[in-house]
């Protein structure tokens, strides 16, 4: 039986770079937020076309941030996935968003087209960490996105928090967390803060303008919100990742079960038909070769492709285990492995599975393979030992 698959679409476009990101956006670029909708759609009709109808049941519209398109733009985009793919009913559509960007009217006109799951991007409910992010909004602007969301039909609400921020104390990321439950998301994602190259953030702690963050309190602060989530009906199914029951998010679990999703944009990644690749940064260029070139492609491969890699088996193997232990409750299913791969998990790495397991950070049965509770905190030295 064939999966269904899922989309991923980048919006490049950004009001403000926050001082830690190093993801593909750009700003003061909005003169190309309508040539780059019609160039995504293009992107999108080639992608459809090129394999037979292809069914998905997630899309996931990331960026950058998205909530900078109209509604409108927004609609365009989802028509043309409708009449490429085989969108199945029930399917989880999720748009990212910053929170100075909702309002009521908005939400409503984005949840009429189809847009069934939100994530706001709230990183901390405390203003000098916000300050110290650049980011373009305050706590007050976060209480009313959620207000907004709720007011415009949305029931399956994402908030993200970062943690590990340079002088961030375990009091502040208590009170954000705090906040963040009386907030009463349906969802949450939590990330220890990366020190990106080539983010201003990266260079303020180098030049000792900021402290490197602490990994042994980043590690309390992971503690604390494990409990303070659990103690409030949240479940953690993923190590970043917590949900109320049923509305864990769909299309991050196709990631981590390794399978495909398309990705179109500048900058997305995609995975399917065995090829892992990404696309060309620059949304000047993309705009203009999906203009420009009409030429019959090989899916998943488009004009904007720009690196794109045969996954060996070897790396599939590797690309599974990495995703799958990341699930902390679903972990590894031993039977769909052997089905996938033609052997047992067990006789991949018996000896590097044996020796996590006698300490204690991997449970391991006659069905599956996942991370302990005492491995979360190490998870990065397991999965580097299964590469």
């Amino acid at each position: 039986m064939i999966s269904p698959s899922s989309l991923y679409l980048h919006i490049p476009f950004c009001r403000i770079k926050c001082t830690y990101c190093a993801f593909n956006t750009y700003v003061n670029l909005d003169n190309l937020i309508e040539p780059f909708v019609q160039a995504m759609i293009q992107e999108i009709k080639i992608v459809g076309s090129s394999k037979d109808r292809q069914q998905l049941h997630t899309v996931y519209i990331g960026g950058g941030t998205p909530s900078l398109l109209t509604a409108e733009q927004l609609q365009r985009i989802l028509a043309a996935i409708q009449s490429e793919f085989d969108l199945l009913p029930g399917s989880e559509i999720s748009m990212e968003s910053n929170p100075s960007d909702l309002t009521s009217d908005y939400m409503a006109s984005v949840r009429a087209i189809g847009v069934n799951r939100l994530s706001i991007g709230m990183q901390s409910a405390n203003e000098s960490e916000l300050k110290l992010f650049e980011r373009r909004h305050d706590l007050n602007a976060v209480i009313k996105a959620v207000e907004a969301a709720r007011k415009g039909g949305f029931d399956n609400l994402n908030l993200d928090l970062i943690y590990g921020i340079p002088q961030q104390t375990l009091a502040d990321w208590e009170n954000s967390l705090k906040v963040l439950l009386q907030l009463q998301p349906e969802h949450v994602s939590l990330y220890a803060l990366g020190l990106e190259d080539g983010t201003p953030l990266k260079t303020w702690v180098e030049t000792g303008k900021y402290p490197a963050p602490d990994d042994d309190l980043a590690a309390d602060m992971y503690d604390l919100a494990t409990d303070m989530l659990g103690g409030a009906g949240l479940a953690q199914y993923e190590i970043s990742n917590w949900s109320k029951p049923g509305l864990e998010c769909k299309h991050n679990l196709q990631y981590w079960r390794n399978l495909p999703y398309p990705g179109v944009g500048p900058g997305a990644h995609g995975y399917a038909d065995g090829v892992r690749y990404s696309t060309i940064l620059s949304p000047q260029r993309y705009i203009k070769v999906m203009k420009e070139t009409q030429n019959n492609f090989v899916y998943p491969r488009t004009p904007a492709t720009d690196q794109a890699v045969v996954v060996d088996r070897d790396s599939e193997i590797a690309e599974t285990l990495i995703m799958g232990l990341r699930l902390t409750q679903e972990g590894i299913d031993r039977e769909t492995f052997r089905q996938r791969f033609g052997e047992d998990l067990l006789d991949v790495h018996p000896e590097t599975i044996a020796r996590y397991e006698k300490h204690g950070l991997l449970y391991v049965d006659d069905k599956v393979v996942r991370i302990t509770t005492k491995g979360r905190l190490l998870s990065n030295m397991v999965f580097r030992d299964l590469v």
